[in-house]
């Protein structure tokens, strides 16, 4: 359970910073640190076991018959890519503790923060390809979070946009190949999927699969032609900056090619695609970055260029060339993230980031600039730094790969190389040589230790991978290179190739063209101005702007706010869909003979019809539809019982009291009958509607009533199981709170967030505004309301009423396991019990007696309801896997315990915090609105603060 720990872990996070931030900055920037140190920690231990060659699993069932696990692997390029998210990611949140204003909200912050690392972690040590799209898109969501975190900036908005259109587009196609790629190897799991190579590849869904993969590769980690996104992505604050382009999000796609390499490389179609994408991105990049004038987007592209440069690697297809590009991986990030966080430090300190406007920084800003030079040398590949011995390693392999004619690769990656060497100098030239000026936007200086420590540490490793490759990373490198390839890799790295090395000449002349072209930069910043050339982004809002105003039309015509039209809509939709499939099909006549009817099941069919038919008749009346409504359900409830279905009975009829409670209070807000606003054409229209669908699905009833099923019901396997397996006589309970218990979970979190809406809404409502000018205006409208609105008949009677519901409430509750009852119908039962209270003493004397918030109740209930699921973790079984077993204790007779119940509590709880909430929030507008309150249950109402 280790690994799912140390994935799980950001996300448990998360849930901190919001809580801490009361605490002050420094201990939310502490405990959010903490967490992400303690996953540190518990990777590390796995680490030995990983550089033994082991591959460390955890396996937990999910939806196995789906092919959905929640599988985690660690192996040498697992290890890699979670060791840099985590470590580096702990940089981030010292960083940004200094780095962001007091006027930002930091617990925000940090929650985006480790719900963005838990995405990124999860997506590296996923082993089920299904869980790791639920991961990718997971990046997706909380980059879009963190890229717009400042979103009073419009561009931080719109770069937050681009990201997740793009991104989210590729995430698209990219499970549409990975559910390609699975049913090709018939399993989901990466660890077989990997094993698969010959399968894989000479099927004819090999090539799809790889286009729709790789688009999702492509667009995550800004290859050309998606490459535009990423830099607009730098509106972000820095450290997300720092975080996305040097360990996170854009080396998505290089982790995900990587990790498929095994299987998906080695033909010509990965070696054209891959690699020609990865050389036109690394020089695009690096030309576009030279001519940048902002430091965080000369950075950005220079980031496009570096991760085209591994994408060309792994394109090659070779072993050597791969672990080439699992090196790159390694110095990139350190110099990278270090960059970053050094461009932030210049544009906190100077409050510009603009080139044109700083300039001989280095006097006045040492540290800062010793920590710059350091990255910035090694991005440019100068000796002795670690970036130097990696793009070596990448010229030699380019020079000994043909992609076309022999000379283009090599003199393709050069160029790349050379416009590298310009940017990087560029960066430190015109950002802190020269001579000081006096016209800075703010005096700069260097910051206080707690900014510049992470880069620092960063230019530290920089300097020691450079100078001892083999000690430093070698290791690492050869695990995992060796998962990449899957064979051993015995990576050799050494600063001196010898004078007969393609490489050696190739670097001097991307140096030696470097600096020309920094020299000459003045001329070649006016050809560059003067050319025409395509602009990306204008190309996407061309595209976009067409899409979003077709949608805006169509949402327009189709969802005008009328409900009575998209009712309309949706219920021809589906009328038509199933005219359609039913006259698609044979058709074979019923087999199954009608049950004769009963004079008492006649009359009550018949009362039901009169009822229905009252309520569309005469819906204008509202108090009269209500309680014509009430009769439906009463009817319904004795239909139930008459059918032997007491549970169901029972459900309807105390939904049914809530019901018409809540709905005579809202109908208290509203005038006595409905205007007339449709027409005579409009509602003839709605009558055809409604005629064509009620009779379509009394046509489909009666279909399936007189025949047998085609194939055996999952009813049958429900009450043969019920028993045995879930240790309760009564089906319907044990499929509640067994069988589909996590259905049931989902519902009673729906039902606490409609009733937490209610209770906002009616927040909002009392807010000084117009909704609460109309209440007060109704408070003086209100006249002729009688004196005594509590007799004492009733407060008597629901005083005796309360113990004996709260008793029956927990009868119910015990027996609903064997017997019709459970923890629903109790929690309602317990609710009326409760709302009798207030229709008989009123509100503020029931309020006054209330010890538990409801609220509270709520929180509760979901609590009990996922621990009784969680608790099925700790010894192995599913989510929500119920066990029992029977105890004689003298004198009692043998009973039963089931686990079962402990999730039914909390579906009590929940349901009573629902209903009790909703009622309270509803009871507030009336106050509002001048109903009266009491002092005493016997007492003679008075207005509310009145004496």
């Amino acid at each position: 359970m280790t690994l799912a720990l140390i994935a799980a872990l950001p996300f448990l996070g998360a849930l901190l910073p919001g809580l801490l931030i009361r605490s002050g900055r420094t201990a939310c920037a502490t405990v959010t640190g903490s967490v992400t140190l303690l996953a540190l920690i518990l990777l590390g231990m796995q680490a030995p076991a990983v550089l033994r060659g082991e591959v460390v699993q955890n396996r937990i069932e999910w939806l196995p018959s789906l092919g959905l696990n929640a599988n985690f692997m660690l192996d040498g390029l697992g290890l890699l890519f979670a060791g840099l998210i985590l470590g580096i990611g702990l940089l981030i949140i010292i960083y940004a503790r200094f780095y962001l204003s007091k006027s930002d909200p930091m617990g925000v912050f940090y929650t985006y923060l480790m719900l963005f690392q838990g995405a990124m972690v999860g997506i590296v040590l996923s082993d089920n390809i299904l869980l790791l799209l639920i991961f990718w898109e997971l990046t997706s969501l909380s980059s879009f979070l963190l890229i717009g975190y400042w979103k009073h900036l419009p561009e931080g908005r719109q770069g937050a946009r681009m990201a997740l259109a793009v991104t989210g587009g590729g995430g698209l196609a990219m499970i549409a190949g990975m559910l390609i790629l699975g049913n090709i190897a018939g399993s989901y799991d990466l660890s077989v999927i990997l094993t698969q190579k010959e399968a894989i590849q000479a099927s004819e869904w090999y090539l799809p699969a790889l286009i729709l993969i790789l688009l999702g590769c492509f667009t995550k980690s800004a290859q050309f032609p998606f490459h535009f996104w990423l830099p607009h992505a730098m509106a972000a604050p820095t450290p997300v900056s720092a975080y996305l382009h040097s360990a996170t999000m854009v080396k998505a796609g290089i982790f995900l090619m990587a990790r498929m390499w095994p299987v998906l490389a080695g033909t010509p179609e990965w070696f054209w695609i891959v690699t020609g994408a990865g050389l036109i991105t690394m020089v695009i990049g690096a030309k576009i970055a030279f001519f940048k004038d902002d430091l965080k987007a000369l950075l950005a592209f220079s980031t496009v260029s570096h991760l085209g440069l591994i994408t060309m690697l792994l394109g090659m297809g070779t072993a050597k060339a791969a672990t080439v590009a699992v090196f790159h991986i390694i110095n990139h990030a350190t110099f990278k993230a270090a960059l970053f966080m050094s461009a932030g430090i210049v544009d906190h300190e100077a409050h510009t980031r603009d080139l044109k406007r700083l300039g001989g920084l280095r006097h006045l800003m040492p540290v800062t600039f010793t920590i710059a030079g350091i990255a910035a040398l090694s991005m440019a590949g100068i000796p002795p730094f670690n970036g130097f011995l990696s793009k070596e390693m990448m010229l030699e392999e380019a020079a000994h790969t043909a992609y076309g004619p022999a000379w283009l690769l090599p003199v393709l990656a050069t160029l790349g190389a050379l416009f590298s060497v310009a940017y990087s100098f560029r960066f430190l030239a015109h950002g802190f040589l020269g001579p000081v000026r006096e016209d800075y936007p703010h005096k700069p200086h260097d910051p206080g230790f707690g900014m510049w420590v992470a880069p620092a540490l960063l230019a530290v490793l920089v300097i020691l991978i450079g100078l001892m490759p083999m000690t430093m990373t070698a290791w690492l490198v050869d695990a995992a290179a060796g998962a990449v390839t899957g064979a051993p890799a015995e990576v050799h790295i050494k600063h001196w190739h010898g004078l007969y090395s393609p490489a050696l000449w190739m670097s001097l002349a991307a140096v030696g063209g470097g600096f020309a072209m920094l020299a000459a930069f003045a001329r070649l910043r006016a050809m560059w101005d003067g050319t025409p050339r395509p602009e990306a982004k204008a190309i996407f809002d061309a595209i976009i702007e067409p899409l979003a105003a077709l949608a805006r039309g169509v949402t327009g015509a189709l969802h005008n706010g009328s409900l009575t039209r998209a009712i309309a809509i949706g219920t021809v939709a589906i009328a038509a869909t199933a005219f359609w499939a039913f006259n698609g099909g044979v058709h074979l006549p019923g087999d199954r003979a009608m049950l004769p009817v009963s004079p008492v099941g006649a009359i009550a069919w018949g009362l039901l019809m009169v009822a229905t038919l009252g309520v569309a008749f005469l819906h204008r009346n509202r108090l009269l539809a209500l309680i014509l409504i009430g009769i439906i359900g009463l009817i319904i409830s004795l239909g139930f019982a008459w059918l032997s279905a007491p549970d169901l009975a029972l459900t309807q009829i105390t939904v049914e009291v809530v019901t018409v409670v809540f709905m005579l209070l809202a109908l208290n807000f509203l005038p006595k009958e409905t205007p007339r606003e449709s027409s005579g054409g409009r509602r003839l229209r709605d009558a055809v509607i409604a005629l064509g669908a009620g009779g379509g699905v009394a046509a489909l009833a009666y279909t399936l009533m007189t025949r047998n099923a085609a194939f055996p019901t999952i009813s049958a396997y429900h009450l043969e199981q019920s028993k045995p397996g879930a240790g309760g006589t009564n089906a319907v309970n044990t499929i509640i709170v067994d069988f589909r218990g996590y259905d049931t979970y989902g519902e009673i979190i729906v039902l606490g967030i409609a009733a937490l809406l209610i209770y906002a809404l009616v927040e909002a409502l009392l807010k000084p505004g117009p909704a609460d000018d109309a209440l007060r205006a109704m408070a003086v409208r209100r006249t002729g309301l009688a004196g005594d609105r509590h007799p004492l008949l009733m407060v008597m009677a629901t005083r005796f009423i309360l113990p004996v519901a709260l008793m029956i409430g927990v009868f119910i509750f015990l027996r609903g396991h064997n017997l019709p009852g459970g923890g629903f119908i109790a929690g309602l039962v317990v609710a009326i019990a409760t709302v009798m209270q207030y229709m008989a003493s009123g509100l503020a004397w029931t309020e006054a007696r209330q010890r538990i918030d409801h609220h509270a109740l709520i929180a509760m209930g979901a609590l009990v309801a996922a621990g009784a699921g969680v608790g099925s973790w700790l010894f192995g079984s599913p989510f929500l896997s119920s066990s029992f077993t029977y105890v004689n204790i003298w004198p009692l007779e043998e009973f039963e315990l089931a686990t079962a119940a402990i999730f039914d509590l909390g579906v009590f709880l929940c349901v009573l915090g629902a209903v009790m909430l909703a009622l309270n929030s509803l009871s507030r507008l009336a106050r509002r609105a001048g109903e009266t309150v009491s002092a005493d249950p016997y007492s003679v109402d008075r207005p509310e603060g009145g004496n």
